[in-house]
């Protein structure tokens, strides 16, 4: 028995048909462009639905120059927070008639470049990207998909040398409170993990700025909070206890365990990454430390696993998903035509106080 053949797809014209226009107007209602009244979108959006009218996306990039389509770049699809960051992103997209695609580069620069041509190449809409690039580093990957006419959105890290929209959060503000908070409570000698990935460690506040300029915004910004709550509290800077190594866990855990075997050891560490926190932690139980009573953490970005460890953890919660969404609106208004000056945007941060903290 010969197999029955699929209906075929409806065709603009019968949409056309059916809702009584041209087909010039269903054209214009479904590709979201030109002038169609209420009433008309309204029966040819009907039409479409009841003969199950699905749009061909490639007809429709041809006739808008759109793809409805936002790249989205990120160092770690894998991480907690940047899956936090594309959630957000995702939602608002959707909500506004877009799709995403997603490339991991794993902190590389090279990475970042091929990802970047690749994405449009595919000719995305715009780009949201977590950049690897230092805040004083050119990117001339992404000055030129500005000049070709694509929208680019900094998202978690900013660059100087590029003039384009910026969502961040607090990070100097927030580090400098959490600084505070843990001096408040007796700490003077308080170690931060991670600091800028530097051959040239600062050796006193001074050199600071130095180290900040060729790091990672985030980053430099974290060391700025940090150093801002040590002079602003009379408290004394050591570079031995800020960790400017490979920020993986493993050496998280090999730079606690150096502070913990200097004569005068870390009271607290402030952990600025999920995989900070993880290798301070097991540094910490190695040496047969209990925390807080003998170390007390701070980590950054909230869980589920950071409410239920024990001690439960204290930590900086970011507004990861609010981060996403805005950065999405960002991008989505540059590709539909909002002009103006670039915006800079900064969500706060919250410290979560638990119980990873004692007085000393």
């Amino acid at each position: 028995m010969a197999r029955a053949e699929p209906p075929a797809a409806p065709t603009l014209t019968e949409v056309a048909a059916a809702a009584g226009v041209g087909r010039a107007t269903v054209a214009r209602t479904l590709g979201g462009y030109g002038s169609v009244s209420p009433r008309t979108r309204e029966k040819v959006l009907a039409a479409a639905e009841r003969l199950g009218y699905a749009q061909n996306q490639l007809a429709k990039s041809m006739t808008t120059g759109r793809t409805n389509t936002i790249g989205v770049v990120v160092a770690d699809v894998g991480n907690p927070f940047f899956a936090g960051l594309l959630s957000g992103v995702a939602g608002a997209a959707r909500d506004r008639g877009y799709d995403i695609l997603v490339i991991s580069t794993s902190e590389s620069l090279a990475a970042e470049r091929r990802a970047v041509e690749t994405l449009l190449g595919k000719q995305v809409d715009g780009i949201i990207i977590a950049s690897a690039a230092g805040r004083s580093e050119a990117v001339p990957h992404l000055d030129g998909a500005l000049r070709r006419g694509c929208p680019v959105v900094l998202i978690d890290r900013a660059v100087d040398a590029i003039d384009a929209d910026t969502v961040v959060t607090d990070n100097r503000a927030i580090s400098a409170a959490v600084v505070s908070s843990l001096i408040d409570r007796g700490h003077r000698r308080i170690g931060f993990v991670w600091g800028p990935v530097t051959n040239q460690p600062a050796v006193d506040l001074d050199d600071v700025p130095a180290v900040v300029a060729g790091a990672l915004w985030s980053d430099g910004e974290r060391l700025l909070g940090y150093t801002d709550a040590l002079r602003a509290r009379g408290v004394a800077f050591d570079t031995a206890l800020v960790s400017h190594s490979l920020q993986t866990e493993a050496q998280a855990t090999r730079a606690v365990n150096a502070m913990l075997e200097l004569a005068d050891p870390p009271t607290a560490i402030f952990a600025t990454e999920a995989d900070a926190v993880t290798g301070a932690l097991r540094a910490i139980r190695r040496r047969g430390l209990r925390c807080p009573e003998d170390v007390s953490i701070v980590g950054f970005d909230d869980s589920s696993w950071a409410e239920v460890m024990n001690p439960p953890m204290t930590v900086v919660a970011q507004p990861m998903q609010a981060m996403g969404s805005a950065a999405a609106d960002a991008v989505i208004s540059r590709i539909e035509g909002v002009d103006g000056p670039t915006v800079w945007t900064e969500l706060p941060s919250a410290l979560i106080e638990r119980g990873s903290v004692a007085d000393r």
